[in-house]
C-alpha cells in the first residue's frame, strides 16, 4: 500500500513538469482572427442620377437575422440583398438600411398627361349638367386623379445594379470592422486561459506537498486513538483519501480544453458556438475540481477558474 501512495505522489510530481506553457501553443497555430458579430458600417456612393448610401450595423444573434428598410424603387433588390448576405456573414442580427437621393435633373417636375386631362375635363362637365348643384370642381383634386401627372422615366436597372454592388462593398466595410474588433476579444480570451493554465500549473505543483501534508496529519490524528494501529489498514485509509482528492484528471482535461479553445479561435469558420460549448466544459471540470478540494488552496483555485470562464463566456456570445 505504501507503495501504491508513493507511485500517486510520484505521478503528480512528473505530470507537473509537462506543461504546456502559453507561448509554446502559441507558435502552434497561425494567427487568424475570430470575428465579432458587433459592428458598424457606412458607404456613401454618387452617380449621374444622385446618391447611395448604405447604413449597416450588426449585433449579436443565436442565428443570421436581417432586416432591410428600402427606397420603393429599390424594393425589387431584397433577395439579392439577402443572398449577398448569407454569403458573407454566418451569424448577427443585422439592420441595412439604404438612402436613395435623386440629383436635381431626375427631380424633374411631373409632366400633366394632356389627354387624360381632356378626358377628365369632359368628364366632369357631363358630370355637372346632370347635377349642377355639386361644388365647382377644385383643381387640386383634379390633380390627383390616377393617370393623369406623369412621373419622368427613372432607370431603375442601373440603380439596382449600383445598390446591390455598394451593399457588397458595404458588408465587406462591415466585415473588416467585424474583424478587428474580434482581435480585441481573441486577446481578451487569450489573457484569461493564460491565467487559467497559470492556477492549474500552480495547482498540479501543490498536489504532492497537499498530499503528504494530508497523510501526515490523518497519521498524527490517528497516533492520537489508544490501541496499537493496524498499518495496513492505516496505508489503506491514506491511499483510499489520495484517491478521492485526486484531480490529475481534471486537470489533465482542463489542459486540453484550454488546447481546443486556442485552436478553435485560430479557426477561419464561425466558432461562436463551440467556443460556448467549451465555456461549459471548462466549468465542468472547475466545478468538479472544487467538489474534491481538501484544502483552502484548491478552493480558491477553483473559484478562480469560475470567474475567468465566465469572464470569457460573456465575450463569446459576441463573436460569431
Amino acid at each position: 500500500m505504501v507503495t501504491d501512495y508513493n507511485r500517486l505522489l510520484a505521478m503528480y510530481v512528473l505530470r507537473s513538469r509537462y506543461i504546456w506553457t502559453s507561448s509554446a501553443i502559441r507558435k502552434m497555430f497561425s494567427m487568424s482572427k475570430p470575428h465579432s458579430m458587433t459592428a458598424f458600417a457606412r458607404l456613401e456612393a454618387s452617380f449621374e442620377w444622385g446618391s447611395l448610401t448604405w447604413e449597416i450595423k450588426s449585433v449579436n444573434h443565436r442565428y443570421l437575422e436581417p432586416q432591410f428598410r428600402l427606397p420603393e424603387t429599390l424594393r425589387a433588390i431584397e433577395s439579392g440583398l439577402r443572398e449577398c448576405l448569407r454569403n458573407k456573414l454566418s451569424r448577427g442580427k443585422v439592420e441595412a438600411i439604404c438612402y436613395l437621393q435623386l440629383s436635381q435633373d431626375e427631380q424633374q417636375a411631373p409632366a400633366i398627361n394632356m389627354a387624360a386631362l381632356t378626358q377628365l375635363g369632359l368628364a366632369i362637365e357631363q358630370v355637372q349638367k346632370q347635377l349642377p348643384a355639386l361644388s365647382p370642381t377644385n383643381a387640386l383634386d383634379v390633380l390627383k386623379w390616377p393617370g393623369l401627372m406623369q412621373q419622368p422615366a427613372l432607370d431603375s436597372d442601373a440603380m439596382q445594379a449600383a445598390a446591390l454592388d455598394q451593399f457588397a462593398r458595404a458588408i465587406d466595410q462591415l466585415n473588416e470592422n467585424r474583424s478587428r474588433e474580434g482581435a480585441e476579444l481573441k486577446r481578451f480570451i487569450e489573457q484569461r486561459l493564460d491565467a487559467i493554465a497559470a492556477q492549474v500549473l500552480s495547482v498540479r505543483e501543490l498536489m504532492p506537498e497537499i498530499l503528504k501534508a494530508q497523510r501526515d496529519r490523518l497519521q498524527a490524528r490517528l497516533s492520537e486513538l489508544t490501541g496499537e494501529l493496524d498499518p495496513e489498514r492505516l496505508e489503506q485509509e491514506i491511499v483510499l483519501l489520495a484517491q478521492k482528492a485526486d484531480v490529475d484528471e481534471e486537470l489533465d482535461r482542463l489542459d486540453t480544453h484550454l488546447m481546443e479553445v486556442r485552436r478553435t479561435l485560430n479557426q477561419k469558420s464561425a466558432i461562436g458556438r463551440r467556443l460556448d460549448f467549451l465555456m461549459q466544459e471548462l466549468n465542468r471540470e472547475a466545478n468538479t475540481l472544487s467538489s474534491k478540494s481538501i484544502v483552502s488552496e484548491t478552493t480558491q483555485a477553483a473559484v478562480e477558474l469560475k470567474v475567468l470562464i465566465e469572464q470569457m463566456r460573456e465575450q463569446i456570445q459576441n463573436i460569431e
